[in-house]
């Protein structure tokens, strides 16, 4: 028999079991599953951050693209009821065209379904990421969601990831309507989640850094920057309204400056808390293709080749910046 997840509620000190389903109570896959996987995908894994939907392969859409902290691509497939062995050929099929994917197309996919870059993405949502460390589409992950699956996918599964590393997973939700009215979602897994992850830890396409500025003309280099600095990216916000304001009443800001100065604006709980925010800005300013923010702001290396500290804007750039920021604030206030 295939797993199946069954609830009790005790009422009056009696064990009662629970047998609901989303049809039962109204419910369905995609006006209300769906949304539930999307406001928090934790419940596919601890590691595996959403990045589209009904997302076109070859082979038809496919229900969620998912990339994990390694980098690694995650293919969910997601049925309503039962996970049938017919859905592991139709996942390994999104995954033979998956695994062609360039960072490029996966970057535009982000896009559009976060309106973030792929980076942006990836360092806002995972903490501690190396970006310049990190390699994309490596390996692919196969990740079945259903709320039962049959005995013989179950053992296709486990033979699958035991003889042939295969990275592949099931997860069986239980969806339960109590008798006070509480709805609740639980899961178990086929395979226990750091093995099947361990399966695919190596290497592909890098994501290109640098420390080399940009050389752009003064009307690009402004539309490159204003279309950066307005995107809805933490770090665009905070670099804008925190940093290059800090930097144009200073020659020279440390980071223990910069983060004494998210305290004080009230952006940051704690300096701890500010640390985490200009590790994100850091990974902005060293993304390759970012340059126009090198082109306005300089950095030193004082202490660790890997920490960047001593910002400064640019000689020749003060006056550029504060015309920029004055120029996007009054572009805000006639939107709003």
């Amino acid at each position: 028999m295939g797993t199946e997840i069954k609830t009790w509620e005790i009422i009056n000190g009696e064990l009662i079991e629970i047998n609901t389903t989303l049809a039962d109570n109204g419910r369905k896959e995609k006006d209300d599953l769906e949304r539930w996987l999307k406001t928090n995908p934790k419940i596919l894994g601890e590691d595996i951050l959403i990045i589209g939907e009904q997302v076109w392969t070859k082979s038809g859409p496919l229900d969620y693209i998912g990339i994990d902290n390694n980098g690694n691509l995650v293919i969910v497939e997601l049925k309503r009821d039962k996970l049938a062995r017919e859905v592991l050929a139709q996942a390994i099929d999104y995954a033979s065209d998956v695994a062609n994917w360039d960072i490029d197309k996966i970057n535009e996919i982000c896009l559009k379904y976060s309106d973030n870059s792929l980076e942006d993405y990836l360092t806002d949502n995972f903490e501690n990421i190396e970006i310049d460390e990190l390699t994309i589409n490596n390996a692919q992950r196969l990740l079945l969601v259903g709320f039962s699956i049959d005995e013989a996918l179950s053992r296709m599964i486990e033979w699958l990831s035991s003889k042939y590393d295969l990275a592949i997973n099931a997860i069986v939700l239980n969806y339960v309507k109590t008798s006070s009215g509480n709805e609740l979602l639980s899961k178990t897994v086929i395979i226990p989640e750091e093995v099947e992850k361990e399966k695919t830890n190596k290497k592909k396409f890098k994501i290109p850094m640098s420390d080399e500025p940009g050389n752009y003309e003064p009307d690009k280099l402004k539309e490159l920057l204003k279309n950066y600095l307005n995107n809805k990216q933490w770090s665009s916000k905070r670099i804008r309204d925190i940093m290059l304001p800090f930097l144009l009443r200073k020659e020279k800001i440390t980071r223990e400056q910069l983060k004494k100065e998210f305290v004080r604006v009230g952006k940051a709980i704690d300096e701890n808390k500010a640390g985490y925010f200009i590790a994100l800005i850091s990974n902005q300013l060293g993304q390759a293709k970012k340059d126009f923010l090198r082109q306005i702001i300089y950095y030193e290396y004082p202490k660790f080749h890997w920490e960047k500290d001593n910002f400064s804007i640019r000689e020749g750039q003060k006056e550029f910046v504060k015309n920029l920021l004055d120029e996007i604030k009054t572009d805000d206030e006639t939107v709003a």
